[in-house]
């Protein structure tokens, strides 16, 4: 039976009900500094904390419920005859029920105040009540998710109590909390990009219905903490999102991002099948599809400009599953709505990872985000490439960036024309880029050539300028064969492996 509760809330939603309830239940309750008074102005009956300690609340409120009077009445388990011996000889009661939610520490981290403003939403007597009560749960309710409020009150009505399978429900997401909430705190503090133990804060966005295949289940989540492009999408249009949808998003969303000209990415299976820039929202995706008109089926399309009617109107000839775009005429978004399957997403960020996650069987890989592109674009061959080569080098090595290893991406006045990727050696990617390049010039690799058989291939399919890293020690054997075919090849540096 609950007779006494502490109830200390910043967020104040769906207090106000609890407190009611157990009022009429005959529960006492206490409570702090802005809840207190917040619901004795209501009208509920109600200790302030102070009086069960016999102490102030002092250093600005950091001090207030950390205190043998409140801990011992959370703590003492009520079947151990000591501990009930021990509280009763220093005159605590027990407490039944801890009410808290924490100081919004997530949201706080990110907004514009100073760093010891920050410091001060570091919650610290919320914590410490809630752990207590979860590890003493047998005896003790706790609430620190509004969403539990209604479950707890039906179940207090229907018998007096709360099931012990509920309590250790609860106690359970205590620690779940708490392990995102020191996870947020640690890293602000620390600043570390590989710090000793690895503790990111998601938050659940979704159950999704399934993952990869149907037999695997799913879940989405968002960082707790920061914006993100996949945290701050809007759906406008469609059904629900899948695992592969968002996977898919992420990556074409990416590539369309590292252009500051109109540029339209296609893309199935999670790598590109179409990249192009054009003058109007049309154009570019025309170019997109045409770079490979059959993969394009049952992919998705991103932007990174206005989607306009014209555009939209090309674009629902064809099943697609997801269109993504910072915005959309609303004659655009009428039309693409006209598929109430078809998923339409609004981008309002871009991206801002700053490192990327692995997950292998019983540990993590991290790295940085592969956020550079070239660090020299030096001409290493007898012929130097002609400024639009230049432009189109460029293109190329933006979009190989997101192509799976082995990479290759043939590029002819800003478009794709053909892209080959995810083999196990250099040669297939490259005659399939090739074959399909319908009269591409410029050609784009995310590594170094070993040899100089794809010089030798290019030559066949009149490729006029080669980019890639550079780095093989046989660096030579690809320049010389690019002087023998008068072919242009600069290197740059970087490489762009996506495994």
């Amino acid at each position: 039976m609950i007779k006494r509760a502490i109830i200390s809330v910043f967020n104040k939603d769906g207090v106000l009900e609890l407190a009611q309830f157990l009022n009429e239940k005959g529960v006492e309750i206490i409570s702090t500094g802005g809840t207190f008074k917040y619901l004795k102005k209501n009208g509920i009956p109600v200790v302030e904390v102070s009086e069960v300690t016999g102490f102030d609340e002092m250093l600005d409120g950091r001090v207030k419920t950390l205190h043998p009077f409140i801990h011992g009445g959370i703590l003492a388990v009520r079947s151990n005859e000591e501990h009930i011996k021990a509280i009763n000889n220093k005159g605590i009661k027990p407490i039944d029920m801890v009410v808290v939610n924490l100081y919004p520490f997530f949201d706080k981290v990110d907004s514009d105040i100073t760093f010891q403003e920050k410091v001060e939403f570091i919650d610290i007597g919320g914590p410490t009540m809630i752990r207590a009560a979860a590890k003493n749960f047998q005896d003790v309710t706790v609430l620190t998710d509004v969403n539990d409020y209604k479950e707890v009150m039906e179940q207090i009505e229907k018998s007096g109590e709360v099931e012990y399978a509920t309590k250790r429900k609860l106690a359970g997401k205590v620690f779940n909390l708490m392990s995102a909430y020191d996870g947020a705190i640690s890293r602000f503090l620390l600043e570390d990009e590989y710090p000793e133990y690895l503790t990111i804060p998601y938050k659940k966005k979704m159950d999704l219905r399934y993952g990869e295949n149907p037999h695997q289940s799913a879940a989405f989540y968002e960082a707790a903490t920061g914006s993100g492009a996949m945290k701050d999408f809007q759906q406008l249009n469609g059904k629900e999102l899948s695992y592969n949808n968002i996977k898919d998003m992420d990556i074409a969303w990416k590539v369309v991002s590292e252009f500051d000209e109109l540029v339209c990415c296609a893309l199935k299976h999670n790598t590109p099948c179409g990249v192009a820039m054009g003058e109007t929202s049309y154009e570019a995706y025309k170019k997109a599809y045409d770079c490979d008109p059959t993969s394009i089926f049952g992919g998705i399309v991103a932007l990174n400009q206005t989607v306009d009617k014209e555009a939209a109107e090309e674009m629902v000839k064809i099943f697609l599953e997801i269109v993504i775009a910072p915005d959309f005429t609303s004659d655009a978004l009428e039309i693409l709505k006209g598929k109430k399957n078809l998923r339409v997403i609004k981008a309002v960020k871009k991206p801002s990872d700053n490192f990327e996650l692995a997950k292998v069987d019983g540990a993590i890989l991290v790295q940085s985000s592969d956020d550079k592109l070239i660090e020299d674009m030096k001409v290493v061959t007898e012929k130097a490439p002609t400024e639009e080569e230049k432009r189109d080098m460029i293109f190329g090595m933006k979009v190989v960036k997101y192509v799976k290893s082995n990479a290759i991406v043939v590029v002819q006045n800003g478009a794709a024309k053909g892209i080959g990727g995810g083999q196990v050696n250099r040669i297939w990617p490259a005659k399939d880029a090739m074959e399909r390049g319908n009269g591409a010039t410029v050609l784009a690799s995310d590594a170094f050539f070993p040899f100089g058989d794809i010089v030798e291939e290019a030559s066949k399919y009149g490729i006029k300028a080669i980019i890639q890293p550079g780095g093989s020690i046989r660096d030579q054997e690809s320049i010389d064969e690019c002087n023998k075919y008068g072919i242009s090849m600069v290197m740059t540096g970087i490489r762009h492996f996506k495994h």
